[in-house]
């Protein structure tokens, strides 16, 4: 269910654009670490895109203890990027969040297991530990163990569920069978901790069939009421995307920015060159418009949480075609 019009919103927006002087300021909050996961959002501020489009655009990094349903819901953002399955279910709890662009078309999720503790196949899962990781990060795995029949209370029917922090040391340290990891991050942390891709089996939710929207930009539903805030979003998505591309076309160059920007250091190069292009591969293929039968897909697979699903109605007005219309046409 689309929550404006976009022929209403581009009457409006005509007018507040006109009206544009200094550049208007926007604060975005990232979900994790800054690293080439948001390379196409550090593109657009370092090559001047956000700055073409009148915007001054202030990135804040996230990490363990960030939440971006928590800072928007304090004000402290003016759009977050986070996956869909903690959105929706912010927005099932009264934060009101509404999808306004879906830069990554594909997930990259999965549950990476060793072979040596005989897992070959999903049907290996039960009576293993899997990590998995929480904070809004669980839900898509939740929804998957629920797809297949197996609860996650233990039990040689069911899966022990080890909370997982951000690392990958639950399987190099044998406390887990499998542990959650990114095709473009921890997946190869393990394999630079000297496991081989022989010795692993992965399990890719995309492949599943269960896979939920990742990195998507969100914003508070009663902002886009406001003309002028619905503006600084069309060219804040116009400017993003554009570094998207950009950063899909030059994934070193991209990374290379991407680690100008690290505050912390704590990224090699060669990381965030392999991560960004793992990650144009992710983004491929997307204009930055959400398509709905993935949308779809996210809600089913939410929704089929067995005894306790992640939401538990249809959501309504949780995304809009109005931005990116307005944006890319």
């Amino acid at each position: 269910m689309k929550f404006l019009t976009t022929g209403l919103l581009a009457g409006a927006l005509s007018l507040s654009a006109l009206a544009a002087s200094a550049q208007d300021h926007v604060t975005l909050q990232l979900k994790w670490v800054t690293q080439a996961q948001f390379a196409g959002y550090y593109v657009a501020l370092e090559n001047g895109f956000y700055a073409d489009e009148n915007l001054d655009v202030e990135i804040k990094s996230g990490g363990p203890d960030v939440a971006p349903t928590q800072v928007i819901a304090g004000g402290g953002a003016d759009v977050v990027i986070d996956w869909m399955p903690s959105a929706l279910s912010a927005r099932e709890k009264g934060l009101m969040l509404v999808n306004i662009a879906q830069p990554f078309a594909e997930s990259g999720m999965m549950l990476t297991c060793r072979r040596d503790a005989g897992i070959e196949t999903t049907d290996d899962f039960a009576g293993k530990t899997l990590g998995v990781w929480f904070y809004g990060n669980e839900f898509p795995f939740l929804s998957w163990m629920a797809h297949l029949g197996l609860s996650t209370d233990g039990g040689e029917d069911g899966v022990t569920v080890l909370k997982q922090g951000f690392n990958v040391d639950p399987i190099l340290q044998g406390q887990a069978a499998c542990v959650s990891t990114m095709t473009y991050n921890e997946y190869w942390q393990i394999i630079d901790a000297g496991l081989t891709a022989e010795e692993l089996v992965v399990f890719k939710y995309q492949d599943q069939g269960v896979a939920t929207l990742e990195d998507g930009l969100y914003v508070l539903e009663e902002n886009l009421e406001d003309p002028e805030f619905s503006d600084r979003m069309v060219r804040f998505v116009r400017a993003s995307m554009r570094g998207w591309k950009w950063a899909e076309e030059n994934p070193d160059a991209a990374a290379d920015i991407v680690l100008e920007y690290d505050e912390i250091g704590a990224q090699t190069e060669e990381h965030q060159r392999r991560m960004m292009r793992e990650i144009a591969k992710l983004t491929a293929g997307s204009n930055g418009t959400l398509d709905p039968a993935d949308y779809e897909r996210t809600v089913q697979s939410l929704l089929a949480g067995g005894d306790d699903p992640v939401i538990t109605m249809e959501p309504t007005g949780a995304w809009t075609h109005a931005i990116t219309d307005l944006a890319l046409n």
